[in-house]
């Protein structure tokens, strides 16, 4: 693998990770500092697309303890960069702990991911498997009013058959109420070697429970875009 498509590769799988299991309600990368009720779950799915690389998310997501969330997530993803196009098959598990958790004010807590992504490069039938781990500290900050700040602050490591590669990296987000069922979502994040990354997006709750969203960004020279649903039951 080139020394270009490794970092297109590293850029892509720390992509993955701030996505990843137990990571951040849809449309946003950002994750917010609340886990799931005792007993609790959900399912989320999202059709994503940045510049040239498109496909399918789907985690499921429980919580066996009080303030523990662990979600498990799939994904196929085509970068058509390359012709014939390269096919990424990604699995994760990742951990949320969320000691503090209140209706208004600080919330709390950490996460860690980790995410395997069986390569297949099929311009020169190569296949191999990278691993990526991400460690980060989360907070939220709820206002009476429903407006709501999130800050992540933390670091990946992406290891790849030549390349090993940890950064540093960070995202805020806010949400506003629109209406009582229409939030809109703005973040912005980023690592290190890297210029930050910014997109806005739409959350509609169609029932309780269940809510359907969007969202388009940019960032680094290029465009991205997801269409998803999230359900906690």
């Amino acid at each position: 693998m080139s020394k270009t498509h490794g970092h297109k590769f590293v850029i892509f799988g720390l992509g993955l990770i701030l996505a990843a299991p137990a990571s951040a309600e849809p449309p946003m990368h950002v994750d917010d500092a609340g886990v799931l009720g005792k007993g609790g779950m959900k399912i989320e799915g999202a059709w994503l697309r940045d510049d040239k690389m498109r496909g399918p998310e789907l985690l499921f997501g429980f919580a066996p303890f009080d303030a523990l969330e662990i979600g498990i997530a799939v994904s196929r993803v085509s970068d058509r960069v390359l012709d014939p196009a390269r096919w990424l098959t990604g699995t994760g598990i990742g951990f949320k702990w969320a000691p503090l958790q209140n209706e208004t004010g600080w919330s709390l807590g950490l996460s860690f991911a980790f995410d395997r992504t069986r390569v297949d490069e099929r311009a020169t039938a190569t296949k191999y498997t990278s691993h990526e781990a991400a460690f980060f500290a989360l907070a939220t900050y709820r206002f009476a009013h429903g407006q709501v700040t999130h800050l992540n602050l933390g670091a990946t490591r992406s290891m790849s058959p030549d390349e090993r590669v940890t950064v540093g990296a960070w995202g805020a987000g806010y949400e506003h109420p629109l209406t009582e069922a229409i939030k809109l979502t703005a973040e912005i994040f980023g690592a290190e070697q890297a210029r930050p990354d910014k997109a806005i997006g739409l959350r509609y709750t169609v029932f309780e429970g269940f809510k359907v969203s969007g969202a388009l960004g940019r960032g680094n020279g290029r465009s991205f875009m997801q269409a998803g649903f999230a359900w906690e039951f």
